[in-house]
C-alpha cells in the first residue's frame, strides 16, 4: 500500500504546475545540503541553485508557497510569507502544459 501511495504521490507532481520562486539569502546562514535534501523528497524534479551575485536561493518545483516555506523551516531557512517571492510564470503553452 506505501508503494501505490507514494505512486500517487509522484503522479501528483508530474501533473503539477511549476512555480519559480526566489529568497533573499542577505545575513541569512544557509543549510544548502539539507534544503536540496528536503525539497528533492518531496519533489524530484525540483531545481535550486544560489545567485551569489544577487544573494538568491532560486527554487522551480511543483510545491506550493505554504508547502515551500514549511519545508524550508524544516530545514533550517525559516522564511516568512513576505521572504518568498513567487515569480510569474514563463510557460508559453507551447509544450501543452
Amino acid at each position: 500500500m506505501a508503494a501505490s501511495s507514494a505512486a500517487g504521490h509522484h503522479a501528483d507532481i508530474v501533473r503539477g504546475v511549476v512555480m519559480e520562486y526566489e529568497i533573499s539569502l542577505l545575513g541569512r546562514q544557509l543549510p544548502l545540503a539539507a534544503i536540496a535534501e528536503a525539497l528533492l523528497a518531496a519533489d524530484p524534479a525540483a531545481l535550486l541553485d544560489v545567485d551569489g551575485g544577487r544573494a538568491l536561493l532560486r527554487l522551480s518545483t511543483c510545491l506550493g508557497s505554504r508547502e515551500l516555506r514549511r519545508l524550508l523551516g524544516e530545514a533550517g531557512l525559516a522564511v516568512s510569507e513576505c521572504d518568498l517571492r513567487q515569480l510569474p510564470s514563463v510557460c508559453c503553452g507551447g509544450c501543452g502544459g
